[in-house]
């Protein structure tokens, strides 16, 4: 963390970082290409700090930091460190470049560029993280009827009974006592949750802080249930352990989980602000206002020429080329952040804080990038007609319960399991391609048990990531011991139909092109 940093820069005077790399996690290879090994047998990699203090430094004087990567093998990493002394260590001195004060070396190449686009949490002035429960399994629930269900049995079970029954114990900011407190005296609903890339689940919601939930996040999850709206999904360090590339993008129109992503704490941010009323609400209200900062709105107005507007179908029948909307605004964002060349540009800058989006070149430009994002955006909410054109089968009968989650391929009419439920989810070592379209793809089938499975399933969207979760495999894992109904058959056929159709937009966003990029 960048804070931490900058205090052990005020603390001493000299810093020296000998990074012994080894990240198992982060499949690290050495710059010749070899494997990079750990001095230890474990997956997380390694180095020696030397930190000095004199007493000298002036307060608020940045120490100096000094640096030096060892990589290869591990006996050639024992062979450098039992030859050489602080030394003779050929370090190299690191530059306090603010704000982020980096402990190894970064490319700055393009950071210019980068830093010339609008940060997307200046853009949409209220934003918080989601919700945090504290107990997800006292309040979130696959279904409504679950969800009545826990609400019944905390007005009328005692403590004693609920910890027996579902293994509750009290901890920091949630207790059983408070949360009965707050489903006696407060309107509860069961609102749709989303919980996880494409799971959406129920929550019991009240809006009281350390009631049945720890932080609801009243303040910015009221935007979402007082009417029709969408919100960004966005973490402020979006890197998952083992990824290297931004991927921790996605939309929602619900009120959503703080631990959406692998790297928990995103960020919600909602397009649109509603009027305060009393209490939170299932009715539609419609005096809403852009939840945009009007600095940026202005900047993107001149780039393109535009009016903006603050509702499509109010003043003007649709949004023109001459007239644009806070929903344009929206998806022109979500095309950019799904620009796979952005990514590969801008990745050590997306690693460290909330992505700049870069201002819209032209006008044409604007247009083509906020028609893919909202194909994006529809794809992701499953509104999109696109998603009812299932190219998967679920051909076998059975009880439907989830076990032992496994991706298999068919080579000549034999069954080859390829991929089982673990969490190393290595890729085929062998695959059948078969040709469809003007493509070649790769596919398999989704095994739940020892019998059904899921047919045609692309490799792709079986390993395609969204927050340092792979989609197709989370939400199967996560009803482990469940049994699908039909409607959870159909939305996982949902699901890799969505998957699909992002990894086909994310090649036509690049195809347009993103300014600077």
């Amino acid at each position: 963390h960048r804070q931490m940093r900058k205090h052990l820069l005020e603390s001493f005077d000299k810093i020296y970082i000998l990074d012994l790399h080894g990240n198992a996690k982060k499949k690290e290879v050495s710059p010749d290409g070899t494997p990079d090994q750990n001095v230890f047998d474990i997956m997380q990699g390694v180095s020696i700090n030397i930190f000095i203090k004199t007493g000298k430094k002036k307060k608020g004087e940045l120490g100096k930091v000094f640096h030096f990567d060892l990589q290869g093998k591990r006996e050639v990493k024992y062979d450098f460190l039992s030859k050489n002394t602080l030394e003779n260590v050929p370090f190299t001195e690191l530059q306090n470049a603010y704000p982020n004060l980096y402990f190894v070396n970064k490319s700055t190449i393009g950071q210019e560029e980068y830093e010339k686009g609008f940060r997307v949490n200046e853009l949409f002035s209220l934003n918080a993280s989601g919700i945090k429960t504290q107990r997800d399994d006292a309040s979130i629930k696959f279904t409504q009827k679950e969800c009545d269900e826990i609400k019944n049995d905390f007005l009328t079970l005692n403590n004693e009974q609920l910890s027996a029954k579902y293994g509750f114990k009290d901890v920091r900011d949630w207790t059983m006592s408070e949360a009965r407190k707050d489903l006696e005296k407060n309107k509860v609903i069961a609102y749709q949750l989303c919980y996880r890339p494409f799971d959406f689940r129920f929550m019991n919601y009240t809006g009281k802080t350390k009631g049945v939930q720890g932080y609801p996040r009243l303040d910015v999850m009221k935007h979402f249930l007082s009417g029709k709206n969408f919100g960004l999904i966005l973490n402020p360090q979006p890197q998952a352990a083992n990824l290297e590339i931004f991927e921790s993008a996605y939309i929602t129109n619900k009120i959503s989980d703080t631990n959406m992503y692998r790297r928990g704490g995103p960020f919600s941010f909602p397009l649109y602000l509603y009027p305060e009323t009393s209490q939170i609400s299932t009715e539609e209200h419609y005096t809403r206002v852009p939840n945009l900062n009007s600095q940026i709105v202005t900047a993107i107005a001149a780039a393109i020429d535009g009016c903006f507007i603050w509702e499509k179908g109010q003043d003007y029948p649709l949004t023109t080329k001459e007239t644009f909307a806070p929903i344009d605004i929206l998806d022109y964002i979500y095309a950019v952040l799904h620009s796979p060349t952005y990514r590969e540009k801008y990745k050590e800058f997306l690693k460290v804080d909330f992505p700049r989006v870069p201002y819209p070149n032209n006008k044409e430009s604007f247009w083509q990038l906020v028609k893919l994002g909202g194909e994006l955006r529809q794809v992701h909410l499953l509104e999109s007609a696109v998603v009812e054109k299932l190219i998967t089968q679920y051909p076998v009968g059975g009880d439907n319960v989830v076990d032992k989650i496994r991706f298999v391929i068919a080579m000549d009419e034999t069954i080859s399991n390829v991929t089982g439920d673990d969490e190393s989810n290595q890729t085929a070592s062998c695959l059948a391609v078969t040709e469809t379209a003007s493509f070649l793809a790769v596919t398999g089938s989704v095994y739940i048990n020892d019998r059904q499975y899921f047919a045609n399933v692309p490799l792709v969207a079986w390993e395609f990531y969204i927050g340092g979760y792979q989609p197709a495999q989370k939400w199967l894992k996560d009803r482990k011991g469940r049994a699908l109904e039909f409607e959870d058959i159909l939305h996982y056929q949902k699901i890799i139909v969505a998957l699909c159709e992002t990894d086909r937009l994310m090649k036509e966003v690049d195809g347009v092109g993103v300014e600077g990029v």
